[in-house]
């Protein structure tokens, strides 16, 4: 096993609730390498090409969202899914710039599969305790969210694929700002 990459985003939420220690070192604990890591203010352009809109995702956004309003007998607003998507989209891109976020590159085997399952569920209300979103993500839910007109405040990001990862990586840092350096567990690797 070759060991992966993954971009993970400390939200301006995190900074603001003095988690970024915590936050670090619960992937250090679990063996994580820091390739490279640097605070960050996201400007509007920097948000959009973070949070590429992608015709699949937002069907499936939609989809999952009608179920769910279907499910509650609500009626859903959205007249396709890519209204949903660039709905989402506009929501995530003002959340992401209204402060500043800590973007870090972590490595080490299985890295995109392992972080996320250390990061927990998308809607922290679904994530179990001892994931980071269980943990300290407070009373936060779609519900909540879709009332307030607004996008999960959910602490952090995690890249969901190695794809995603090396285009999130590529997206946050430059070459010259990537580290390799050897630690004692890189043995066992």
């Amino acid at each position: 096993m070759t060991t992966e990459q993954t971009l993970v985003l400390l939200k301006h939420d995190a900074v603001q609730r003095n988690l970024l220690g915590r936050l670090i070192q619960r992937f250090e604990e679990a063996g994580f390498k820091i390739a490279a890591m640097k605070l960050v203010w996201a400007d509007e352009k920097h948000a959009e090409k973070h949070y590429h809109l992608d015709e699949t995702w937002a069907k499936n956004v939609y989809d999952k969202t009608k179920a769910s309003y279907d499910k509650e007998g609500k009626t859903m607003e959205y007249k396709d899914h890519m209204h949903l998507g660039k709905t989402i989209q506009s929501w995530n891109m003002t959340f992401l710039s209204e402060g500043p976020v800590v973007a870090l590159v972590l490595e080490g085997p299985h890295a995109v599969e392992l972080v996320r399952k250390m990061v927990g569920s998308t809607e922290p209300r679904q994530s179990p305790p001892g994931t980071i979103r269980g943990d300290f993500a407070l009373l936060e839910s779609y519900a909540l969210a879709d009332k307030k007109q607004r996008v999960l405040r959910n602490l952090i990001h995690a890249s969901d694929t190695v794809e995603n990862a090396k285009r999130e990586i590529a997206l946050w840092f430059n070459n010259t700002e990537l580290h390799q350096y050897t630690k004692e567990l890189d043995k066992h690797f």
